[in-house]
């Protein structure tokens, strides 16, 4: 089952996607208004029930970031051990992980451009998987902490590098800007450990594979990101968590390969799908 957001004819909607088209399922729920909001009240399982006996309503539709109105994203930096080297520091694996946030309006869909903007050119590319939490919680133990999570997906968590530097403690600015990065292009229900702990993530740019690793060599595995993010915050259904990019970011290459106009970048992960964008120059 794929679940998403979409608009098609200047109107958007939420629901699933096949082979033929998408099934829109507002009309069956009209209590939500967004799949952000079905998620956050348990409905997932009420969605997919219906999308197994929709019928197709619409084709040729724009994908659109896959909860628009998502409230909170997390994201975890620097959690591969190449990736960690990368930055040539000569720092150890460090004792707990790095956290910043990211907000709705810096994703755009699949197969819409990220937009790199006027200020500053040095636009980059980091494929990861991203969870989706549908059981709340606090202080969750990482034994159990599969059991809070609802559905898959893919982002490509776009980052103006040279903005990430604009402060000592953070990385906000750079992380931010408007339709930089993209998630998507579906939901995909978690229902298996294997959909992670076997999940291999390769990153290509203009058809050149740029990334390329496997979950399991996260320093901080899944679980434990969400036992720790969960220690200081309430996780709450309907929270996304990026959980963290290999190595072989553009920034790293000597001297470094930033996205331009015409690139087209793909993160694929199997089981969950290809997560596709091209990239224009912001228009002002």
């Amino acid at each position: 089952m794929r679940l998403g957001t979409y608009s098609v004819g200047g109107e958007t909607f939420y629901g699933a996607f096949t082979q033929e088209g998408a099934i829109a399922l507002n009309a069956a729920f009209p209590q939500w208004n967004s799949l952000y909001d079905a998620i956050a009240s348990g409905g997932l399982d009420d969605l997919i029930a219906a999308a197994e006996n929709g019928r197709i309503t619409h084709t040729g539709v724009t994908h659109e970031m896959v909860m628009p109105n998502a409230r909170r994203i997390l994201c975890v930096g620097v959690n591969f051990p190449d990736r960690n080297a990368e930055y040539k520091d000569g720092s150890a694996q460090p004792k707990h992980m790095s956290l910043f946030p990211r907000f709705a309006s810096g994703f755009t869909g699949h197969g819409q451009n990220l937009v790199r903007p006027p200020e500053n050119h040095t636009l980059d590319y980091e494929g990861e998987v991203a969870i989706v939490i549908g059981k709340a919680g606090r202080r969750i133990a990482a034994g159990g902490a599969y059991d809070h999570i609802a559905a898959l997906t893919l982002c490509n968590e776009g980052t103006i590098r040279d903005w990430v530097r604009h402060a000592k403690f953070n990385v906000t600015q750079g992380k931010n800007w408007d339709r930089s990065g993209s998630i998507g292009p579906w939901l995909v229900p978690f229902t298996d450990p294997a959909q992670l702990d076997n999940a291999r993530i390769v990153t290509r740019v203009n058809g050149e594979v740029r990334q390329d690793d496997t979950l399991d060599r996260m320093m901080f595995p899944i679980r434990e990101e969400i036992a720790y993010i969960s220690t200081f915050m309430t996780l709450l259904p309907g929270d996304i968590i990026v959980t963290g990019t290999p190595t072989g970011a553009g920034a790293r290459f000597d001297p470094p390969r930033y996205l331009a106009p015409g690139d087209v970048v793909e993160v694929e992960v199997e089981g969950i799908g290809t997560l596709r964008n091209g990239v224009e120059d912001e228009t002002i």
